[in-house]
């Protein structure tokens, strides 16, 4: 597996207020860990969008990686061309911040946004560029990324695609677990 589609949450599904919100760190922290364990099994590539939430989250992630694992390689890829820019100026500039670290940028449509079909070619083209995914999602709390869930399990019933979810009770056990290693290290600083 070298190609790993990321998505989620929109911020504003789960709830955060401000790149300061602790259910920002521990959805990173999660993003981390498993980011990890698929560098582990060969990952080369995080390819994700640009949407405010897990896939920025997950770029942000998958940057702060690569000085550890030079190998690793992001790309965001848009739905459409000017994604963002019916966004608080804020919010544009972090997502022109983030695309200019990364290895790889472009939009999967040469038009802006006309329509729901520029989405559905968008999920048809990340599942057919990415060996596998990565959601953070729970069934029992919808959201829009139900949609790509929705996609994935469609491609699923035809061919193997592997799918990794970080559910809200996998955030739970991580934000446990980031707490246990944030004591640890006050308690014992290197």
């Amino acid at each position: 597996m070298s190609r790993l589609w990321v998505t989620g949450y929109r911020s504003y599904e789960i709830g955060t207020f401000g790149e300061k919100d602790p259910k920002i760190t521990v959805v990173k922290y999660a993003l981390e860990q498993v980011i990890r364990q698929q560098l582990d099994l060969g990952l080369e590539w995080v390819i994700t969008g640009g949407q405010l939430g897990v896939e920025q989250w997950s770029v942000a992630v998958a940057l702060s990686l690569k000085a550890e694992f030079p190998q690793l390689k992001v790309a965001m890829m848009y739905p459409f061309q000017q994604f963002g820019q019916q966004w608080q100026e804020n919010n544009q500039a972090q997502l022109r911040q983030l695309a200019a670290q990364c290895d790889f940028v472009d939009s999967v449509s040469q038009a802006p946004y006309q329509g729901p079909q520029q989405l559905k070619n968008y999920q048809k083209f990340m599942l057919s560029h990415t060996d596998a995914a990565l959601l953070v999602y729970d069934p029992d709390f919808e959201g829009k990324t139900r949609y790509d869930l929705q996609a994935i399990e469609q491609q699923q019933a035809t061919m193997p695609y592997p799918l990794t979810t970080i559910d809200m009770y996998s955030l739970q056990e991580y934000a446990t677990e980031y707490e246990e290693k944030l004591a640890e290290n006050q308690a014992f600083p290197e």
